[in-house]
């Protein structure tokens, strides 16, 4: 089988070996997708500070049965999203069965649970509450799935800032009821109309850049709740410290690291993929074939018009 491997910046191969065994309680699956999530960005570039090489990506997976341990709970055929860490570019790939999640009649192009379970998990423990108003920085493939998720909730206003246009009106879309370009306008200005200079209740930080941490304190009120869900690598970051103090925020790190916490945000995420209360179909805008790996991860860090989410398809 194939698998693509990164062995320096920039530069994958792909490998022809054989195909994994499993355990008792494991299940063979033939990968359909694997996406590209930007966490993987700055190794493919070279800009990790911890990177080694070679490193074999992958851990956005779906993909359907092909053989089943006795005791993996599964069915050959079963269509499931799955919780891997690393090999997910590839033909095959050996999952435990536990770590499989149902994607019923969901297409597995977008079967992508895993970060519908980063999601998922970050909007549970920020926690917001009916009639909330609520913040989204950052409109990406995350952010939209972190708003549509607060949408749920029965937020009062779901305010969604952005620096480009079409990221805005794919919010606007996706039932954002205020959306803010903030090269064009303050957003603090906007949050202060809509929230009578209180400030939201709750606001989502999805940009993995200073930029959205700045922003952050700045749009939610005292006592209020601050989600940092933007994946920040690279150089160190600062926040005002004296201010949050001040407000008395209370700080979601919003990063998971527990595997049964990682697997309860799967669970719950493919449900509602599978029951049709979520979709993210259109948010899956580049698909490329395996060999194509190379320009799939580019497509990822130069974001071209109308680009949302790069997915890797076997």
């Amino acid at each position: 089988m194939r698998i693509a491997r990164l062995v320096a910046p920039e530069t994958f191969e792909l490998l022809d070996e054989p195909e994994p065994t499993i355990a008792p309680d494991e299940v063979l699956l033939r990968v359909a997708t694997c996406g590209v999530c930007s966490s993987e960005l700055d190794m493919y570039r070279g800009l990790a500070g911890h990177a080694e090489y070679p490193w074999y990506p992958g851990h956005e997976v779906s993909g359907t049965v092909e053989e089943a341990g006795p005791a993996s709970g599964l069915t050959v055929g079963d269509p499931v999203a799955a919780w891997v860490t690393t090999r997910g570019f590839a033909d095959r790939i050996a999952v435990r069965g536990e770590y499989c999640f149902p994607a019923g009649d969901v297409p597995l192009d977008v079967a992508l649970g895993e970060p519908l379970a980063c999601a998922l998990n970050a909007v549970e423990l920020a926690a917001p509450a009916y009639g909330d108003d609520v913040a989204v920085i950052g409109a990406g493939f995350m952010g939209n799935l972190v708003q549509e998720l607060v949408a749920l909730r029965g937020p009062r206003h779901l305010i969604v800032a952005d620096t480009r246009a079409e990221a805005l009106e794919r919010a606007a879309a996706l039932g954002a009821t205020h959306t803010v370009n903030v090269q064009e306008r303050s957003i603090v200005e906007a949050v202060g109309e809509l929230a009578r200079d209180r400030g939201v209740d709750v606001a989502f930080e999805v940009t993995g850049v200073q930029a959205g941490l700045d922003l952050l304190g700045q749009v939610t009120r005292m006592s209020g709740t601050l989600a940092i869900v933007g994946y920040h690598q690279g150089a160190p970051r600062t926040i005002d410290l004296a201010a949050w103090n001040w407000m008395a925020f209370r700080i979601v790190n919003a990063h998971f690291r527990d595997v049964a916490t990682i697997l309860h945000g799967m669970e719950r995420g493919m449900r509602l993929l599978t029951s049709g209360r979520l979709s993210i179909g259109d948010l899956v805008t580049d698909r490329f074939p395996l060999d194509e790996i190379d320009k799939a991860f580019r497509t990822a860090v130069d974001k071209p018009p109308g680009f949302v989410k790069a997915t890797v398809m076997p």
